[in-house]
Protein backbone atom coordinates (compact mmCIF):
# COMPACT_ATOMS: atom_id res chain seq x y z
CA UNK A 1 0.00 0.00 0.00
CA UNK A 2 3.21 1.95 0.99
CA UNK A 3 4.71 1.83 -2.50
CA UNK A 4 1.15 2.48 -4.29
CA UNK A 5 0.63 5.81 -2.71
CA UNK A 6 4.50 6.17 -3.24
CA UNK A 7 4.20 5.58 -6.93
CA UNK A 8 1.15 7.83 -6.70
CA UNK A 9 2.91 10.86 -5.20
CA UNK A 10 5.64 10.12 -7.62
CA UNK A 11 3.22 10.47 -11.24
CA UNK A 12 1.85 13.46 -9.68
CA UNK A 13 4.83 15.35 -8.84
CA UNK A 14 6.72 14.03 -12.16
CA UNK A 15 3.07 15.72 -14.59
CA UNK A 16 3.06 18.62 -12.37
CA UNK A 17 6.78 19.18 -13.22
CA UNK A 18 5.81 18.78 -16.88
CA UNK A 19 2.84 21.32 -16.50
CA UNK A 20 4.88 24.00 -14.71
CA UNK A 21 6.75 24.50 -18.06
CA UNK A 22 3.29 25.11 -20.42
CA UNK A 23 3.23 28.88 -19.07
CA UNK A 24 0.46 30.31 -17.36
CA UNK A 25 -2.72 28.71 -15.42
CA UNK A 26 -5.01 30.25 -18.37
CA UNK A 27 -2.58 29.15 -21.28
CA UNK A 28 -2.66 25.23 -19.49
CA UNK A 29 -4.65 22.78 -21.30
CA UNK A 30 -4.50 20.88 -17.92
CA UNK A 31 -6.48 24.07 -16.33
CA UNK A 32 -9.33 23.85 -19.32
CA UNK A 33 -9.80 19.73 -18.51
CA UNK A 34 -10.17 20.04 -14.79
CA UNK A 35 -12.80 23.18 -15.65
CA UNK A 36 -14.45 21.04 -18.09
CA UNK A 37 -14.52 18.11 -15.69
CA UNK A 38 -15.85 20.15 -13.22
CA UNK A 39 -18.51 21.22 -15.28
CA UNK A 40 -19.35 17.47 -16.57
CA UNK A 41 -19.69 16.72 -12.28
CA UNK A 42 -21.94 19.77 -11.83
CA UNK A 43 -24.29 18.74 -14.81
CA UNK A 44 -24.34 15.09 -14.66
CA UNK A 45 -24.38 15.37 -10.54
CA UNK A 46 -27.42 17.64 -10.93
CA UNK A 47 -29.08 15.63 -13.64
CA UNK A 48 -28.57 12.47 -10.99
CA UNK A 49 -29.44 14.21 -7.34
CA UNK A 50 -32.53 16.35 -8.08
CA UNK A 51 -35.29 13.55 -9.23
CA UNK A 52 -33.78 10.68 -7.15
CA UNK A 53 -34.06 14.15 -4.56
CA UNK A 54 -37.30 14.84 -5.04
CA UNK A 55 -38.79 11.77 -5.25
CA UNK A 56 -37.29 10.44 -2.18
CA UNK A 57 -38.43 13.65 -0.17
CA UNK A 58 -42.09 13.37 -1.44
CA UNK A 59 -41.50 9.78 -0.46
CA UNK A 60 -40.61 10.05 2.95
CA UNK A 61 -42.68 13.61 3.68
CA UNK A 62 -45.75 11.33 4.09
CA UNK A 63 -47.38 9.99 7.57
CA UNK A 64 -46.55 6.58 6.40
CA UNK A 65 -45.81 3.83 8.98
CA UNK A 66 -42.37 2.84 7.96
CA UNK A 67 -41.01 6.38 6.14
CA UNK A 68 -40.16 7.45 9.40
CA UNK A 69 -37.38 4.92 9.69
CA UNK A 70 -36.75 5.38 6.04
CA UNK A 71 -36.02 9.06 6.35
CA UNK A 72 -33.19 7.73 9.29
CA UNK A 73 -31.76 5.34 6.90
CA UNK A 74 -31.55 8.16 3.72
CA UNK A 75 -29.82 10.34 6.14
CA UNK A 76 -27.19 7.87 7.42
CA UNK A 77 -24.53 8.68 4.38
CA UNK A 78 -24.64 12.23 5.97
CA UNK A 79 -23.04 11.26 9.55
CA UNK A 80 -19.93 9.95 7.73
CA UNK A 81 -16.87 11.87 6.58
CA UNK A 82 -16.15 11.77 2.70
CA UNK A 83 -12.65 10.25 3.53
CA UNK A 84 -14.65 7.04 5.12
CA UNK A 85 -16.95 6.62 2.53
CA UNK A 86 -14.16 6.90 -0.26
CA UNK A 87 -11.99 4.38 1.81
CA UNK A 88 -14.98 2.58 2.17
CA UNK A 89 -16.05 2.35 -1.13
CA UNK A 90 -12.67 2.28 -2.61
CA UNK A 91 -12.54 -1.25 -1.37
CA UNK A 92 -16.00 -2.56 -2.25
CA UNK A 93 -15.07 -1.36 -5.87
CA UNK A 94 -11.65 -3.34 -5.98
CA UNK A 95 -11.55 -5.56 -8.35
CA UNK A 96 -9.87 -8.41 -6.31
CA UNK A 97 -11.43 -8.57 -3.03
CA UNK A 98 -14.37 -5.91 -3.26
CA UNK A 99 -17.87 -6.40 -4.81
CA UNK A 100 -16.94 -9.55 -6.97
CA UNK A 101 -15.89 -11.59 -4.26
CA UNK A 102 -18.92 -11.10 -1.92
CA UNK A 103 -21.65 -11.88 -4.52
CA UNK A 104 -19.72 -14.32 -6.33
CA UNK A 105 -20.49 -11.46 -9.43
CA UNK A 106 -18.34 -11.55 -12.39
CA UNK A 107 -20.09 -8.56 -13.86
CA UNK A 108 -18.71 -6.73 -11.04
CA UNK A 109 -15.05 -7.93 -11.42
CA UNK A 110 -13.36 -4.80 -13.06
CA UNK A 111 -10.89 -2.26 -12.60
CA UNK A 112 -13.92 0.24 -12.05
CA UNK A 113 -11.44 3.05 -10.49
CA UNK A 114 -9.03 2.15 -12.93
CA UNK A 115 -11.38 2.63 -16.54
CA UNK A 116 -10.61 6.44 -17.27
CA UNK A 117 -13.85 5.77 -18.89
CA UNK A 118 -16.04 4.57 -16.12
CA UNK A 119 -13.84 6.59 -13.25
CA UNK A 120 -15.52 10.02 -13.10
CA UNK A 121 -19.12 8.84 -13.44
CA UNK A 122 -18.12 6.18 -10.28
CA UNK A 123 -17.23 9.59 -8.47
CA UNK A 124 -20.69 10.81 -9.39
CA UNK A 125 -22.37 8.01 -7.94
CA UNK A 126 -20.53 8.42 -4.62
CA UNK A 127 -20.86 11.79 -4.44
CA UNK A 128 -24.51 11.42 -5.05
CA UNK A 129 -24.45 8.35 -2.36
CA UNK A 130 -23.30 11.03 0.20
CA UNK A 131 -25.22 13.99 -0.52
CA UNK A 132 -28.46 12.61 -1.91
CA UNK A 133 -29.93 12.45 2.17
CA UNK A 134 -29.29 15.86 1.98
CA UNK A 135 -31.15 17.03 -0.62
CA UNK A 136 -34.32 14.62 0.43
CA UNK A 137 -34.74 16.14 3.61
CA UNK A 138 -34.77 19.85 2.13
CA UNK A 139 -37.40 18.03 -0.33
CA UNK A 140 -39.20 16.70 2.50
CA UNK A 141 -39.51 19.69 4.42
CA UNK A 142 -40.93 21.48 1.42
CA UNK A 143 -43.61 19.13 0.81
CA UNK A 144 -44.81 19.30 4.60
CA UNK A 145 -45.37 23.39 3.80
CA UNK A 146 -47.72 22.53 0.84
CA UNK A 147 -51.18 23.06 2.39
CA UNK A 148 -53.43 20.18 2.04
CA UNK A 149 -56.13 22.21 0.83
CA UNK A 150 -54.06 22.39 -2.58
CA UNK A 151 -54.71 18.58 -2.89
CA UNK A 152 -57.93 18.15 -1.47
CA UNK A 153 -59.35 20.62 -4.33
CA UNK A 154 -57.02 18.54 -7.10
CA UNK A 155 -58.88 15.27 -6.00
CA UNK A 156 -61.99 17.16 -5.98
CA UNK A 157 -61.30 17.65 -9.56
CA UNK A 158 -60.44 13.96 -10.72
CA UNK A 159 -56.63 14.63 -10.35
CA UNK A 160 -54.67 11.02 -9.32
CA UNK A 161 -51.16 11.13 -7.39
CA UNK A 162 -49.06 11.50 -11.08
CA UNK A 163 -51.27 14.63 -11.58
CA UNK A 164 -51.14 16.25 -8.06
CA UNK A 165 -47.55 15.39 -8.19
CA UNK A 166 -47.28 17.28 -11.60
CA UNK A 167 -49.73 20.07 -10.98
CA UNK A 168 -49.54 20.60 -7.61
CA UNK A 169 -46.43 19.41 -5.36
CA UNK A 170 -43.87 20.55 -8.64
CA UNK A 171 -44.91 24.06 -8.73
CA UNK A 172 -44.92 24.12 -4.81
CA UNK A 173 -41.69 23.22 -4.73
CA UNK A 174 -40.01 25.28 -7.52
CA UNK A 175 -38.06 27.97 -4.50
CA UNK A 176 -36.84 24.63 -2.67
CA UNK A 177 -35.63 23.65 -6.30
CA UNK A 178 -33.39 26.58 -6.81
CA UNK A 179 -32.21 26.42 -3.23
CA UNK A 180 -31.17 22.80 -3.78
CA UNK A 181 -30.05 23.14 -7.08
CA UNK A 182 -28.01 25.63 -5.71
CA UNK A 183 -26.54 24.55 -2.75
CA UNK A 184 -26.02 20.99 -5.06
CA UNK A 185 -24.10 23.06 -8.02
CA UNK A 186 -21.95 25.52 -5.63
CA UNK A 187 -20.95 22.77 -3.80
CA UNK A 188 -19.75 20.95 -6.51
CA UNK A 189 -17.00 22.75 -6.94
CA UNK A 190 -15.53 21.84 -3.34
CA UNK A 191 -15.21 17.84 -4.42
CA UNK A 192 -11.44 17.59 -3.18
CA UNK A 193 -11.15 14.72 -0.31
CA UNK A 194 -13.71 12.36 -1.49
CA UNK A 195 -12.12 12.68 -4.84
CA UNK A 196 -8.87 12.57 -3.64
CA UNK A 197 -8.96 9.79 -1.45
CA UNK A 198 -11.00 7.95 -3.97
CA UNK A 199 -8.91 7.99 -7.21
CA UNK A 200 -5.99 10.63 -6.41
CA UNK A 201 -7.34 12.56 -9.53
CA UNK A 202 -6.16 9.24 -11.87
CA UNK A 203 -6.49 7.09 -13.53
CA UNK A 204 -4.14 9.93 -15.04
CA UNK A 205 -6.04 13.18 -14.66
CA UNK A 206 -9.32 11.75 -15.70
CA UNK A 207 -11.09 12.67 -12.41
CA UNK A 208 -8.38 15.48 -11.53
CA UNK A 209 -11.04 18.07 -11.09
CA UNK A 210 -10.37 22.02 -10.30
CA UNK A 211 -10.33 21.85 -6.44
CA UNK A 212 -7.92 19.05 -6.50
CA UNK A 213 -5.80 20.53 -9.52
CA UNK A 214 -5.55 23.51 -7.03
CA UNK A 215 -4.04 21.01 -4.40
CA UNK A 216 -1.54 19.11 -6.48
CA UNK A 217 -0.38 21.95 -8.55
CA UNK A 218 0.03 23.76 -4.85
CA UNK A 219 1.31 20.93 -2.57
CA UNK A 220 2.57 18.34 -5.44
CA UNK A 221 4.58 20.58 -7.28
CA UNK A 222 5.09 23.78 -5.09
CA UNK A 223 4.03 26.12 -7.44
CA UNK A 224 1.20 28.37 -4.90
CA UNK A 225 0.90 31.17 -7.61
CA UNK A 226 -0.63 29.00 -10.17
CA UNK A 227 -2.35 27.31 -7.21
CA UNK A 228 -3.65 30.32 -5.78
CA UNK A 229 -4.41 31.86 -9.38
CA UNK A 230 -6.84 28.63 -9.57
CA UNK A 231 -8.54 29.04 -5.81
CA UNK A 232 -9.08 32.58 -7.31
CA UNK A 233 -11.22 30.90 -10.17
CA UNK A 234 -12.59 28.68 -8.00
CA UNK A 235 -13.76 31.34 -5.89
CA UNK A 236 -15.08 33.73 -8.86
CA UNK A 237 -16.85 30.70 -10.60
CA UNK A 238 -18.91 29.90 -7.15
CA UNK A 239 -19.55 33.06 -6.54
CA UNK A 240 -21.16 34.03 -10.22
CA UNK A 241 -23.25 30.91 -10.17
CA UNK A 242 -24.99 31.48 -7.32
CA UNK A 243 -25.54 34.94 -8.06
CA UNK A 244 -26.70 33.81 -11.36
CA UNK A 245 -29.28 31.49 -9.82
CA UNK A 246 -30.39 34.01 -7.23
CA UNK A 247 -31.18 36.35 -10.12
CA UNK A 248 -33.12 34.07 -12.08
CA UNK A 249 -35.01 33.17 -8.46
CA UNK A 250 -35.76 36.35 -8.42
CA UNK A 251 -36.74 37.54 -12.47
CA UNK A 252 -39.51 34.08 -11.82
CA UNK A 253 -40.36 35.29 -8.90
CA UNK A 254 -40.65 38.75 -10.22
CA UNK A 255 -42.53 37.71 -13.57
CA UNK A 256 -45.00 35.12 -11.62
CA UNK A 257 -46.19 38.63 -9.63
CA UNK A 258 -46.76 40.46 -12.34
CA UNK A 259 -48.64 37.80 -14.01
CA UNK A 260 -50.65 37.19 -10.85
Amino acid sequence: MTGAVGARQQGHQQREGERAHRGGVLTDPGTYQAIWLSVQVMVVSWLVQTPISLLLGVLTAGRGRYRALLGVLYFLPMLLSSAAIAIAFKALLDPNFGMSLAFGAEAFARDWLGDPDLALYVVVFVIAWQFVPFHTLLYQAGVRQIPASLYEAAQIDGAGPVRQFVHVTLPQLRYTIITSSTLMLVGSLTYFDLVFVLTGGGPGDATRLLPLDMYLTGFAANEMGRASTLAVLLVVTGLALALGLARWADFRRGSQLEGS
